[in-house]
């Protein structure tokens, strides 16, 4: 059975901070928003979700709670209440939602709430993204990883242009993902039953382009042994993706602008009209504007391509969301049985101050390497390739996100934390040994050591893992690596 995918609506963060750690930690998928913004969240997300988890002290709290009930559509809503304060919801709220849980609350509590949720047939709900329209599911929206509000704002303008046929411009440096955005437009749109065709502009030759984007008749020219349809009728129906539009010839811009006013083609060698009906997403990494000042683009096909633009923001830009990628690429690594990797905290914090003139592609290409060279390994600050350890470390850095380490240190001390953070204890501890006359490798020894303290820590303490952090001076979330490490 598939694990429930929750969705989070408060105004507390540290509430959802201590949620989004508890579901990560056992293994539930989850999303969370404000009350300012969860309207836009469910415009965006169309994938089918299990629950929904409202926080009390929302503003104009009935109202809010009973749009959340409609827009979830059946699906069950559980309102969280801090203890002590029942009798102040009103009753109006607590008969809209399925459930009323209250907070902090404690695993046993709360663990049969998600058994509940999982067993939800997930084939009978889905969100309703407008009234009258469509249900359809966007999963590749899930690719667009990150928190920060460029990536908000550009899942929001997906979920506003994708069922129009307007042509769309997605503008942005090499690497941030311009092809992502665009599967995503059209696995979002009405057309998504039919083809997507992505076709490069400036990987084609000039003389080339025009067979490609329009196909040729036999004999049309030297080589053509035989009739060929081109990117266009590929697309019937469907989405045209041209990417690196600023790098077509002029000559091939006037045929895509009539293409584009006249829904209209020819074959090369060919005088039949043939009509079509396709939605062009245009991408570039270059200024259009400088390259119409040059005379290397035309100011027509720019009015025409940008009715609705998209710009994505350098990697360096949202330095935030870096942890998010890390954990989708490693995730996406592992599905495909090539490999994985982990990065501590202190890496993360280097890999944040770095520039990326590769944007997401490079860190894709770094996650791989470092994937190679430490096979199931931890990669710590100093494993880093040369070029990032210019930058300094932060040693007690915290992420949510961060591969397989998400835990969040806010639950430290509350009782549902040390349940769920209770692993099996150890017995019969190594004796650690004195150096010997013919010397010792020092990192085993090290490392011997290291572990051996962590035994006692967690026996001495029960097996619960806040308490054992506190024992050793460290993070909760720097043990639960060590023993990941460790193989613990």
């Amino acid at each position: 059975m598939a694990l429930p995918r929750i969705l989070l609506i408060d105004d507390n963060k540290t509430r959802i901070q201590q949620l989004e750690a508890v579901f990560l930690f056992m293994g539930y998928a989850t999303e969370s928003a404000g009350s300012a913004d969860y309207e836009a969240f469910f415009n965006q997300v169309e994938h089918p979700l299990s629950g929904v988890f409202v926080g009390d002290g929302l503003e104009k709290q009935a109202t809010v709670i009973a749009h959340i009930v409609q827009q979830a559509n059946k699906i069950p809503v559980i309102l969280l209440i801090n203890k002590g304060t029942a009798l102040q919801v009103s009753s109006m709220v607590t008969h809209s939602v399925t459930q009323v849980l209250e907070w902090p609350t404690t695993y046993s509590l709360l663990k049969p709430v998600l058994n509940k949720l999982a067993a939800v047939d997930r084939s009978s709900v889905a969100f309703v993204v407008r009234e009258g329209a469509e249900r359809r599911s966007s999963p590749l929206i899930e690719r667009l990883k990150g928190k920060s509000r460029a990536i908000v704002d550009i899942r929001k303008l997906i979920g506003q242009v994708a069922e129009s046929d307007a042509t769309v411009l997605i503008l942005g440096e090499s690497g941030t993902g311009k092809e992502v955005v665009a599967r995503a437009l059209h696995d979002a749109s009405l057309r998504k039953d039919k083809p997507f065709v992505p076709i490069n502009c400036g990987a084609i030759p000039g003389e080339l382009l025009e067979s490609e984007l329009f196909g040729h008749e036999k004999g049309a020219f030297t080589g053509a042994l035989s009739t060929r349809q081109g990117r266009f009728e590929m697309a019937e129906g469907g989405t045209l993706f041209l990417d690196e539009i600023g790098d077509m010839p002029l000559a091939m811009q006037v045929k895509l602008l009539r293409v584009l006013q006249e829904r209209t083609f020819e074959r090369v060698g060919s005088n039949k009209t043939i009509h079509c009906d396709v939605r062009v997403i245009a991408a570039t990494h270059r200024h259009l504007e400088d390259e119409i000042k040059a005379n290397r683009f035309r100011e027509d096909l720019f009015y025409r391509l940008n009715v609705f633009p998209i710009e994505i923001p350098a990697l360096k830009d949202r330095s935030e969301d870096i942890p998010l990628l890390v954990n989708d690429l490693v995730a996406r690594m592992e599905a495909s049985n090539r490999g994985t990797v982990r990065l501590t905290n202190a890496a993360l914090s280097m890999l944040m101050q770095h520039v990326w003139p590769g944007n997401v592609r490079e860190l894709a290409n770094l996650i791989e390497r470092l994937a190679i060279i430490n096979p199931n390994g931890l990669v710590d600050a100093a494993d880093l390739p040369e070029k990032f350890q210019q930058y300094q470390a932060v040693e007690d850095a915290d992420y949510e996100d961060t591969v397989d380490g998400g835990e969040a240190d806010s639950l430290d001390n509350s009782e549902l934390s040390e349940q769920i953070d209770v692993i099996r204890t150890f017995h019969g501890t190594s004796s650690l040994a004195q150096l010997p006359q013919e010397g010792m490798d020092l990192k085993e020894y090290l490392n011997i050591l290291e572990v051996d303290l962590i035994r006692q820590a967690l026996n001495e303490c029960s097996g619960v893992v806040a308490h054992a952090a506190k024992r050793l001076n460290m993070r909760r979330t720097t043990l639960v690596e060590k023993l990941r490490k460790y193989d613990l």
